[in-house]
């Protein structure tokens, strides 16, 4: 089959390269524009861009796609993994086999632009991959396959990724093969459970240590890789990559360091108690650092009584 692929991050640059190991054949990629660079650096090419370019494959980068960005393209269908751009109804009806999209949620839960952030925000046992036909709406097509996936305790947002991708890519082209027989069954998505995946707010990162511990854990755990949450110590921004749960209580003010070993620095939330396992510091080579690592070089910034803001 001839596909055209429209996609940026890591994510989908997982499909695209396994739609290049199969025997469907990749006529054009589409991506988005490049992103600024930091400080005024280089603009930075997204991984689906980077791909594309080492296999020699046709780019386009369009900021708003349009049909004239795929005149000149002969392809069956169109397959779309976070490409980040609404396609209007002229390009979805223009492939022969239509707009195909992979989703990470079990339709209709989770529409939207961060489905595996906000599954574990909401503290949900399970999510999945939908394929689905595209139509005009906001990821309300027909569901061509269904997979769901268990989103386990310790989970983040890139270790789910990671399951997902597994399951996903094999759902679609098993969905594409389908569709090139014409033996594809799309089924409507139910009306109710319906549920909507906002993106991303690097302020949503911010701890709330006034929430429940369970709440703080989730949205840490959320917030990896990307945009990955964040508190403070005086003037200090201290980013949290991973913490657990605790069955040790005690009464402080929400955000005051109980105590810290090797494991990690304990922290008071609202009902309980939290061990914050790994943090970045904005100090030094700013290296990921574990309860050890904190206790034989930056014990007294961590001071039983301190309080994080």
């Amino acid at each position: 089959m001839k596909i055209a692929f429209a996609g940026t991050p890591d994510f989908a640059a997982v499909y695209l390269e396994s739609l290049l190991q199969s025997h469907h054949r990749i006529q054009a990629v589409l991506t988005q524009p490049d992103k600024p660079g930091k400080r005024g650096r280089s603009p930075i090419a997204g991984p689906v861009k980077n791909l594309a370019q080492s296999k020699g494959i046709i780019l386009h980068q369009p900021t708003r796609l349009s049909r004239a960005d795929l005149e000149d393209l002969d392809v069956d269908t169109m397959v779309v993994v976070a490409f980040g751009q609404i396609l209007p109804p002229d390009i979805l009806a223009w492939p022969r086999l239509g707009c195909i999209n992979v989703h990470a949620s079990l339709l209709p839960r989770w529409r939207g632009a961060a489905p595996i952030q906000r599954a574990i925000l909401a503290g949900d046992h399970e999510t999945g991959i939908c394929v689905m036909q595209m139509d005009d709406g906001l990821d309300t097509g027909d569901v061509l396959s269904r997979s769901p996936v268990a989103i386990e305790d310790r989970d983040t947002a890139g270790s789910l990724s990671k399951k997902l991708e597994e399951t996903g890519t094999a759902a679609l082209l098993r969905v594409l093969d389908q569709l090139e027989a014409g033996t594809a069954t799309p089924k409507p998505q139910s009306t109710t459970g319906t549920t909507y995946a906002r993106k991303l707010s690097k302020d949503e990162a911010r701890i709330n240590w006034r929430a429940s511990a369970r709440e703080v854990d989730l949205a840490i755990r959320a917030f990896n890789p990307d945009p990955v949450s964040y508190t403070f110590l005086d003037q200090l921004r201290i980013r949290v990559l991973a913490a657990e749960p605790t069955a040790t209580t005690q009464n402080a003010e929400p955000g005051t360091v109980v105590d810290l070993d090797s494991t990690g620095v304990r922290v008071a939330c609202t009902d309980g108690n939290l061990m914050l396992t790994h943090l970045q510091l904005p100090l030094g080579k700013g290296s990921v650092l574990t309860g050890r690592d904190i206790l034989n070089s930056r014990r007294a910034l961590f001071a039983p009584g301190t309080r994080f803001d």
